[in-house]
């Protein structure tokens, strides 16, 4: 299962780079009417009085992207109850580099954007991780990199996305609609329902959760988190019509995966990463808000979490992970600045307009998340591995 998970996550972050460097190559020439046509393409829905418009911009952040969250929500409850996450022994040193991997990038960004009342809401952008890029990296060095360290980064990633669901419920909901939030709240209690009287038929639940996915939407609460909550309520074990037992949430994750990985997460970074790079300068480029997120993310993320691990196990709260030395957790505490994904959803969250900033902020990202990758496969690549 992990060896699986390891390899989707890792091929996931090969494509997500050839995304990348397509949306750059398609808005920086003379593709880019054609690639601001594509995001803009209007997708309508209507079913009775339910109308949902939106560009095809907006249903990958909001339509797909919540099938993303699913599969997180899912794999935080599978590793919760059974995996990785399923003792404190476990859970220690991944979870202490986790919350300085949040905290210190967030402290960064803030120091340098406290006094814009409109660039501050920004903070949480470089405290996300993007764990299919950071494995991609990892996948380059095969061998060089124990097991150990791959779990640990992989823990780590869980933590750090459970956190920024924890961070977008809280600070990026917009006007909330009561009649929405009645409707939301209604689906999850039958969801609850359904899973307490040990309901096993995964149409009932997507059935519901599809139902809760439109009300949120509509709620003004941001509707990725819709798949969060539908992912906590199916049941990890049932039995089919013919009393055999399986695992609901496993068949769904797993089914998921290949989706998410390989079709959901490159199509976000295709309609996210098309920055026009030409129309940005230097000046630009050293104002507070890509100064806070670049800083945040390759020099926060790396002190974070290599200093929140150090200490950790220094005060015997954890132990280095097997077969690993000092300096391979610290290569591998720089590529956690790899935010991409993460940081450019929660970018898409903090500031409505994207030009805003002059697209500024999400240069920001991928230049910082590029150079994190890079120093950190160079300090694994050259670091021999040895039992610390």
């Amino acid at each position: 299962m992990l060896d699986e998970f390891i390899k989707k996550e890792s091929a996931s972050g090969i494509l997500l780079i050839f995304a990348t460097i397509l949306a750059l190559l398609f808005s920086n020439s003379f593709m880019s009417p054609v690639y601001e046509y594509f995001l803009h393409i209007p997708v309508e829905i209507k079913i009775g009085p339910l109308e949902l418009d939106k560009s095809l911009y907006h249903w990958v952040n909001d339509g797909l992207m919540a099938l993303f969250f699913l599969l997180i929500g899912l794999e935080v409850k599978r590793e919760i109850l059974e995996g990785h996450l399923s003792s404190i022994r476990q859970v220690s040193l991944p979870g202490f580099a986790a919350i300085g991997g949040m905290v210190v990038p967030a402290m960064i960004y803030y120091a340098f954007n406290q006094d814009n009342s409109l660039a501050v809401d920004g903070w949480a952008i470089p405290t996300a991780t993007d764990i299919a890029f950071a494995l991609g990296i990892l996948s380059l060095l095969g061998k060089r990199v124990p097991v150990s360290l791959k779990v640990f980064l992989m823990a780590l990633a869980i933590i750090d996305d459970l956190g920024a669901i924890v961070i977008i419920a809280i600070f990026y909901t917009a006007d909330l609609s009561t009649l929405s939030i009645t409707v939301a709240a209604v689906s999850l209690t039958i969801l609850v329902v359904l899973n307490i009287l040990g309901v096993s038929k995964k149409a009932a639940y997507f059935i519901v959760g599809w139902v809760l996915w439109v009300s949120v939407l509509k709620s003004g609460v941001h509707a990725t988190l819709a798949g969060v909550a539908l992912a906590f309520t199916i049941p990890m074990k049932g039995k089919n019509e013919d009393g055999v037992e399986f695992s609901p949430l496993k068949e769904i994750e797993h089914g998921l995966h290949f989706w998410v990985a390989f079709f959901i997460l490159p199509l976000f970074a295709f309609v996210n990463a098309g920055v026009n790079v030409t129309d940005i300068s230097l000046q630009q480029m050293s104002g507070s808000v890509p100064v806070g997120i670049m800083l945040g993310l390759f020099l926060g993320k790396q002190i974070g979490v290599f200093g929140f691990s150090w200490l950790a196990i220094k005060l015997k709260l954890a132990t280095l992970p097997d077969e690993s030395n000092w300096l391979q957790l610290y290569g591998v505490s720089v590529l956690t600045g790899i935010g991409f994904t993460m940081s450019l959803f929660i970018a898409t969250l903090a500031f409505m307009d994207d030009s805003l900033f002059q697209y500024t902020d999400k240069l920001a990202i991928l230049v910082a998340s590029f150079a994190s990758g890079i120093v950190g496969y160079m300090i694994l690549r050259f670091c021999r591995r040895q039992t610390s």
